[in-house]
């Protein structure tokens, strides 16, 4: 395998917003979408569009309720969710340590 392969990056999880739903979630395997906006930092507008995403991937599992009145929207990591999470972390320490070796001499 080539230790730069650049084509290893999930594009799905790559971004931002999206990496930090996947870090968040693999640690803990749900959480609310409040709880997921503030720790991101995102709007309501953008964390949903990222969540789309995710979901139409296969990576999280949406579930919408309610509590009372309120609209209580949960984010759950999925299998295949967590598979690809590791496999993006594969990716990324193999760029790192790439990056970390000694350049070769010409």
């Amino acid at each position: 395998m080539d230790p730069f392969d650049i084509d290893g990056l999930d594009e799905v999880i790559h971004g931002r917003v999206r990496l930090g739903v996947m870090a968040w979630l693999v640690g803990h395997q749900e959480a609310d979408f409040n709880d997921l906006k503030a720790r991101l930092k995102a709007t309501d507008g953008n964390l949903s569009v990222h969540l789309r995403k995710l979901e139409e991937a296969g990576y999280v599992a949406i579930a919408k309720s309610f509590a009372g009145r309120k609209p209580l929207t949960r984010v759950r990591l999925t299998p295949a969710g967590r598979e690809a999470f590791i496999a993006y972390l594969a990716a990324m320490e193999s760029l790192v340590a790439e990056a970390r070796r000694e350049p070769e001499k010409s």
